[in-house]
């Protein structure tokens, strides 16, 4: 166990999970190396508290969970005006456990290069393999890091989707913890779908990710978005796990990136301009 004195990773919001799944009464979970008491009352009001402090954390209900600080942030939340878009579907797709860094998840999330090997006729296939030029850039009047320009054929883009598609894709990474991804949607051709994973580190090498959509699909259940959603996710998993090092290497030539990996490059190089090592290979130097 490594409880975090990264002063950059503790002043950011994490989800602590579904607001609405949170039991009443008592219940635990942990955060950076930190365990944390949750309690409950019967009026649905959420109290936090971490070991060693005697002062509740400040907390936030957003995108359907409950986000928590052990630190001192600069503001609340990132803004996603999508999230408040009345025909919007917003589906909390659960909390996935991964042996591995948060910010491995991160990353990989950011990768389209996998698709057509790990998520084989849902978000690629073979001999559709190549990672067309994209744009990859630290957005520095928001600090966020932006892919744009990004397009990968894909034989099932979403649930909702008939026919393989050319999928057009935004990535954006809002904190070091938290991701999001605007996609083609089949069912609207002048808005984007909206996916997020926002991850909870648990310890330097462990975590929960909180996948959450916002949807224009008013044709699937939730049962069956949520279901695709989680197989996209475990198909991920078992590459994450079984990665080494579990941790991000931070170190120049540790692992050498391609021209398809330039948003892996952009987002560490930001981690390093923000000083976390919570999560990295960095820790140990």
């Amino acid at each position: 166990m490594s409880q975090c004195s990264d002063k950059a990773a503790l002043d950011q919001w994490y989800p602590l999970g579904t607001e609405t799944e949170i039991a009443y009464g008592h219940s635990t979970t942990r955060l950076l190396g930190t365990d944390l008491d949750i309690e409950r009352s019967k009026d649905g009001s959420i109290v936090v508290t971490a070991d060693g402090r005697a002062e509740p954390l400040d907390i936030i209900s957003r995108f359907g969970l409950l986000w928590a600080t052990l630190g001192t942030p600069k503001g609340g939340l990132f803004a996603l005006p999508e999230a408040d878009e009345d025909d919007r579907r917003v589906v909390n797709c659960g909390a996935v456990s991964v042996r591995a860094s948060g910010l491995r998840i991160v990353e990989n999330f950011l990768d389209m290069a996998h698709f057509p090997f790990v998520h084989t006729d849902i978000l690629g296939a073979e001999p559709h393999t190549e990672v067309m030029h994209y744009n990859a850039e630290i957005r520095r009047d928001v600090d966020e890091v932006w892919a744009t320009n990004c397009q990968f054929f894909q034989p099932q883009a979403a649930l909702s989707a008939t026919d393989g598609i050319m999928t057009d894709y935004i990535y954006r990474v809002m904190t070091p913890f938290t991701t999001l991804l605007y996609k083609t949607c089949p069912n609207s051709a002048n808005r984007s779908d909206v996916i997020c994973l926002f991850v909870q580190p648990l310890e330097p090498d462990r975590c929960i990710a909180h996948p959450v959509m916002f949807l224009i699909d008013d044709v699937s259940t939730t049962t069956e978005l949520v279901h695709f959603q989680q197989l996209i996710f475990l198909q991920d998993r078992i590459i994450l796990e079984n990665q080494r090092p579990s941790l991000l290497p931070m170190e120049a030539r540790a692992e050498i990136p391609t021209r398809a990996d330039a948003s892996s490059i952009a987002y560490r190089r930001w981690l390093k301009e923000k000083g976390i090592t919570y999560g990295t290979t960095a820790m140990a130097a």
